[in-house]
């Protein structure tokens, strides 16, 4: 490692009065409360920063104390690592938004959401690149990977970060780009809140005024032909085109399959292109029609539901095939309830054209995730909830054809073995990175990385 970073200013450090809940406090649920439900978690304070000098002063309060440290932004990642039973770091309200006078980047603040950039940028014509949802965290989907409706035709999220600030262990405040602490931009890009807190992002822009989408639904007794349809229709489209499909409890007590095809090219192609997807089954709904970046990403912030418990699984396949297909299908008959999905989310095009060694992100050939979902009330029983869980990992491990490891940013807890796997040949360079920036282990709380 060549990277050198300063340590903080101790004399400048500012103070943390006021911007702390405690136990007993009356925003201490508030700040306790995050999407997926999550109990026996009590951290000792949370703090509400504002500033990457609000972040300096709760590291050290935390290491003063040897207590461990989390770090909340969006506080949407399922196995709750927002939270801990000792300090957590709140960027939450750090949700500032500035576009670049060219127009070709925007600097948020750690806390953003993808909807605070799509405010600004749909009015423009422009398009962040982000995940499935409007209300998720962008800097928390960002350094995990960021699979989302625009993957081919300008890559991950991740490919789309221009610099980064990060506050460090040691209380450092540095800036992360191309040619300053490339080391530590490389790790960032895939590696996740494992070596600072990001304060600030700079991330690119592209041009887009608008995109042909929609949810399309049809019958769960036609899964398997709407299912090879769709893979068949998006095997003969150029990166311009995505696909989000899956099967989902709907509101009648059962499931349905929904499709939702995005094109992003040409606006005056984009109904000639998505036409052939009103044909796949029976349509019970939907349509598709030309909207938003912002729009399509909103579609799916109705699903968006806090306070559920959720359990979730992950595994990449090399193509969604007959025997893949199969195990969809069957899978969703042996589901415990309609609290249960399966989705997927493509990994095509431009994204598969970057170096596997460009970032720390551990697979580039082309694959589709699959996301396995069980979301189950808030006072669901433990044999429920232990229930959902079987069904959550055994349809995971059903998928015979799976790939090594899984998207880290929806592995578990402790799958260190997963998550080298995940990493495949950057895993070495990736620990090599964390033993510098991050020796003491102090932000071990973010996704697994390869013991």
């Amino acid at each position: 490692m060549t990277d050198v970073h300063p340590h903080g200013d101790g004399d400048s450090v500012p103070q943390l009065q006021g911007l702390i809940s405690r136990p007993g406090d009356d925003g201490y649920a508030g700040a306790t409360a995050i999407w997926a439900r999550q109990d026996g978690r009590r951290p000792h304070f949370v703090v509400h920063c504002r500033t990457a000098r609000d972040v300096q002063a709760a590291i050290r309060a935390a290491r003063e104390r040897n207590l461990p440290l989390s770090v909340r932004g969006g506080g949407h990642d399922w196995a709750g690592r927002a939270l801990c039973d000792g300090v957590v770091i709140d960027v939450s309200g750090m949700r500032s938004v500035t576009i670049d006078s060219d127009q070709k980047a925007a600097m948020i603040g750690g806390g953003t959401r993808v909807c605070d950039i799509t405010a600004l940028t749909d009015t423009r014509g422009l398009a962040v690149v982000a995940g499935s949802a409007g209300s998720v965290g962008m800097t928390g989907l960002t350094l995990g990977g960021g699979y989302g409706a625009l993957i081919g035709r300008f890559g991950l999220a991740l490919d789309n970060v221009l610099d980064a600030q990060v506050v460090l262990a040691d209380g450092g405040i540095v800036c992360a780009n191309a040619t300053c602490n490339k080391e530590l931009f490389w790790a960032l890009r895939g590696g996740g809140g494992n070596f600072g807190v990001v304060t600030a992002m700079r991330v690119r822009l592209h041009e887009l005024s608008s995109v042909h989408s929609g949810m399309l639904v049809y019958p769960f007794a036609e899964a398997r032909s709407v299912l090879e349809g769709s893979v068949a229709l998006a095997g003969e489209m150029p990166d311009e085109f995505s696909m989000q499909i899956g099967i989902v409890g709907d509101h009648k007590d059962s499931f349905s399959v929904v499709a939702v095809p995005t094109w992003s090219g040409a606006p005056e192609q984009g109904e000639q292109r998505l036409a052939p997807m009103s044909r796949l089954g029976t349509l019970l709904g939907g349509t598709i029609e030309p909207k938003s970046y912002g729009a399509l990403l909103a579609t799916f912030d109705a699903f968006d539901v806090g306070g559920l418990r959720v359990v979730m699984d992950c595994c990449w396949l090399p193509a969604l095939d007959g025997s893949g297909i199969d195990t969809f299908v069957s899978a969703i008959k042996n589901a415990p309830s309609t609290g249960c999905a399966i989705l997927t989310h493509d990994f095509r095009g431009a994204a598969t054209r970057v170096p596997v060694d460009a970032t720390a992100f551990g697979l580039r050939r082309e694959h589709v995730l699959i996301e396995v979902l069980a979301m189950l009330p808030a006072q669901a029983s433990l044999r429920d909830v232990l229930l959902h869980s079987d069904w959550v990992r055994n349809t995971r491990e059903a998928f015979r054809d799976a790939l090594p490891g899984g998207y880290p940013n929806l592995l578990g807890r402790n799958e260190q073995q997963r998550a080298a796997m995940s990493f495949g040949p950057n895993a070495a360079r990736l620990m090599r990175a964390k033993r510098f920036y991050d020796p003491d282990n102090v932000f071990c709380s973010a996704i697994p990385l390869p013991e």
